[in-house]
């Protein structure tokens, strides 16, 4: 079980910065300490080439990015400062999934400690997302032959308009949302599937709902390979969230999205997503519990 990592790239942020860049050498050590992964499968990711980047991305804004020359409208919009380590980061957690996805097919699972970048358009970055990594592995996995379809299983509280919005109109690629209607990007993005909850909703909607369709959506994708965004911020104590989930209810939704994987042959790959509560602790348990349920089934 091989699991990448990349927060040896992590970005100084400004006082009072909403996004807690510390959680992903938190969850690193969380992860070791409790012997949950063991220092073998933990492997640092390598940074993407930009012109696989390119496979998504346009070239305006590559320039613009590595750089350094975005707009302050830009920067807004991304949430981040620019810096030279804010290049390397974003590169990594690309690579990461990329690596992850590598893995996936020869093993059948493959994650990524960061990733899940699910807001970053082709042209433009936005909330904390610089690159699409979900986007670029698939596009660099389908030019080298490896697969031809993909699904999205994107259960971030927040809707993946960024990958919606690359795969806008490709039947090889089936993107399924499910995330808080009333919540950010207030703008949504047509995926394949979108399912919006109310807020405040819980443990048994949710996973009713993602019973209802998550098999529809697997039969619909026809797939070679999954990619499971497992953002964790549906959790109850999130500051983002506004749904009402709990550990037990995160839990048991990995689970049956990583057991459906398996029973059907198909590869998974994991991705972070987020992750915002303050103190930083029931976020950090969560991810914690992801990866506790994907021992239990690919280990």
């Amino acid at each position: 079980m091989r699991v990448f990592h990349s927060d040896r790239y992590a970005v100084p942020l400004p006082a009072g910065h909403r996004f807690p860049m510390e959680k992903y050498r938190l969850l690193r050590e969380a992860l070791l300490e409790r012997g949950i992964l063991s220092p073998a499968s933990l492997l640092e990711a390598p940074r993407v080439e930009r012109a696989d980047l390119e496979r998504v991305h346009t070239r305006r804004y590559l320039d613009a990015f590595f750089g350094g020359t975005l707009t302050d409208a830009e920067l807004r919009r991304l949430g981040f400062p620019w810096s030279p380590l804010l290049v390397d980061n974003a590169r990594a957690s690309v690579g990461g999934t990329l690596a992850a996805a590598r893995a996936a097919l020869e093993d059948g699972f493959g994650a990524n400690l960061a990733g899940g970048t699910h807001h970053a358009f082709p042209d433009h970055g936005e909330g904390f997302c610089v690159f699409n990594d979900i986007a670029v592995a698939i596009r660099v996995l389908q030019a080298e032959g490896a697969i031809q379809r993909a699904v999205v299983v994107d259960l971030d509280v927040h809707q993946g308009n960024g990958t919606a919005a690359a795969f806008a109109g490709d039947p090889s690629v089936f993107t399924f949302s499910m995330h808080g209607e009333r919540n950010f990007p207030f703008r949504k993005q047509p995926s394949h599937l979108d399912l919006g909850l109310e807020d405040g909703a819980g443990d048994a909607e949710y996973l009713a709902l993602l019973d209802a369709h998550l098999p529809h959506v697997l039969e619909s994708a026809r797939a070679d390979l999954l990619f499971f965004q497992a953002g964790v911020d549906p959790l109850a104590e999130d500051t983002l969230g506004r749904l009402s989930l709990t550990h037990a209810g995160l839990r048991e939704r990995d689970l049956r999205v990583l057991r459906t994987a398996r029973e059907r042959g198909l590869p998974a790959v994991l991705t972070l997503g987020g992750g915002y509560a303050k103190p930083l602790t029931p976020s950090l348990e969560a991810h914690v519990g992801t990866y506790v349920v994907a021992c239990s089934l690919f280990r």
